[in-house]
């Protein structure tokens, strides 16, 4: 019997659906047979469709207390239940940490920690009273794991992310998986905004040891699995999705032939 992520019946909200890799994360659950419910602040430029499906569009500030409750009773009062979140909404423009405001570093965190912390909250009530409970996926970054110039206050929240799916997991269990999607360099529609033009963006794209950054469905097929039976046994867990990380600088700096291997390097 073949092996594949079915998730015909089950609805899913992904925040930040619509754009970039909330769309692709979108795709692969309609493509797994998923209702849909994307949301953002404004709809997409483009139809996020799949297989002559498309999401439900709604449309919603993930800040905002009144606004996500709003919205998560709208899904359940016209599906009847929500099966899956992905709490895919996030991100931050580069600033130094010494040159932002307190007032942008606090807004960073609440975009990219306290958002997902509150969307989870409310669907969380949902899922709690559901026979089949229900997972919550964090779409989590690398940033919040290595050194993060630039976007110090985004790598930060990320990494109060993937701690709080390991407080959440216990705090929710055993009616609710909560687990979180620590993603690398992802080319967008928007990568010339980070890596510069084609040349930069290819350059970027061969420091990786994969050789390519990841699709959007990439990171959509990682969270599909996650929310799918088969991942039934996993909660409280970090997938590290990044196609072989970040090469060692030392690696391109050391003039030896073959750098030494060091047992405490």
């Amino acid at each position: 019997m073949a092996i594949e992520v079915n998730l015909s019946g089950s609805v899913v909200l992904v925040t930040g659906g619509v754009r970039g890799v909330g769309a692709g994360i979108s795709r692969v659950f309609l493509d797994a047979g998923a209702t849909v419910v994307a949301c953002a602040r404004r709809p997409a430029d483009t139809p996020v469709d799949s297989g002559g499906r498309a999401v439900d569009f709604l449309p919603c500030d993930v800040r905002d207390p009144d606004s996500v409750r709003e919205m998560i009773d709208a899904i359940v009062a016209k599906y009847g239940r929500l099966d899956t979140v992905v709490n895919n909404a996030g991100g931050a423009p580069f600033a130094m940490a010494a040159d932002a405001s307190a007032n942008f570093h606090a807004k960073i965190v609440q975009l990219n920690l306290l958002a997902p912390l509150l969307v989870s909250q409310i669907a969380n009530e949902v899922m709690q009273r559901q026979q089949s409970g229900g997972s919550i996926v964090m779409i989590s970054s690398v940033s919040g794991h290595r050194p993060s110039p630039g976007t110090a206050a985004y790598g930060a929240a990320k990494a109060g992310v993937d701690s709080l799916v390991s407080s959440l997991a216990i705090e929710w269990a055993p009616k609710v998986r909560m687990n979180s999607v620590i993603v690398g360099m992802v080319h967008t529609e928007s990568s010339h905004l980070h890596y510069g033009d084609a040349d930069g963006i290819d350059a970027v794209a061969r420091t990786v040891p994969l050789g390519r950054m990841a699709a959007p469905e990439d990171i959509g097929h990682t969270a599909a699995f996650l929310a799918s039976p088969l991942a039934s046994y996993l909660s409280g867990s970090s997938l590290l999705v990044h196609g072989g990380g970040e090469k060692p600088a030392f690696l391109e700096a050391s003039t030896a032939d073959v750098p030494a291997v060091s047992g405490h390097g």
